[in-house]
């Protein structure tokens, strides 16, 4: 418990830091990406919108999920030097630290926001608030990323880091979505779309970080848009079985 209000504090420390004025440009261009895929993802639950404020809360619960996980990285790399260069360490890092603690925050504003309410009605759900609190996840970790490095980090983030959490998300609330329907096997199916996610989130990371090869970074961003191609038949089955869907 000391430890995870550490790492909140220290989460809270990250925020207080931001002091650089951004400009209207760079932020407008931190926000879009994730505001854009909202929106992709409400159009694309075509036989059952969900409600706009749950929509809303799940997208700001996502923003609050930044607070525990960026608190816990920064706790981890003082206390661990994970700033090194070793290809070892970037490992670990990847997995162990950036990974895991965002993917389980995500996934604990999921189960904790969404996934009990009666809005929660169908298997696709999973996938939609997992891309709501992976969006808000992402805004405010562009933003971060905005005032520390600016216009061309943002600009890149747009194309590879915001569609790595769109991919998560949609695997972690695939999975999540018929572990609500099917209470029988429900702890497995939740953490295998957890497990899956922090995996995939993983190899990204990792392939991105390296020094390794520039051709593995460039591995990494490309391997996104392949997994959003696999992401794509998992967002179809979830519409499929919908049973809101229309009897012909």
């Amino acid at each position: 418990m000391y430890g995870m209000c550490l790492a909140i504090c220290a989460g809270f420390k990250i925020f207080a830091l931001q002091q650089q004025q951004l400009s209207s440009l760079l932020f407008i261009l931190a926000i879009i990406p994730g505001l854009a895929i909202c929106y992709l993802i409400f159009r694309i639950d075509k036989y059952e919108r969900e409600p706009l404020w749950a929509l809303a809360m799940c997208f700001f619960l996502g923003m609050l999920a930044t607070i525990p996980a960026i608190g816990f990285q920064y706790w981890s790399g003082v206390i661990s030097g994970f700033k090194t260069q070793s290809a070892a360490i970037t490992f670990i890092a990847s997995f162990g630290v950036v990974a895991a603690s965002e993917e389980i925050a995500k996934c604990a504003a999921l189960l904790i926001g969404a996934f009990p309410r009666k809005f929660f009605n169908e298997p696709v759900d999973g996938i939609v608030y997992a891309v709501l609190i992976g969006m808000g996840f992402a805004t405010i970790e562009n933003l971060i990323y905005a005032y520390n490095f600016g216009m061309n980090t943002t600009v890149a983030r747009a194309f590879t880091a915001v569609p790595a959490h769109f991919v998560c998300a949609i695997v972690q609330g695939y999975f999540i979505g018929r572990a609500k329907f099917q209470p029988e096997r429900r702890i497995q199916l939740i953490l295998l779309g957890l497990g899956l996610s922090i995996v995939m989130h993983g190899v990204y990371d990792f392939l991105i970080l390296q020094e390794l090869s520039a051709w593995l970074s460039v591995l990494g961003s490309i391997s996104v848009y392949i997994c959003l191609f696999y992401c794509g038949t998992l967002v179809r089955e979830h519409l499929e079985n919908s049973p809101f869907k229309p009897v012909n």
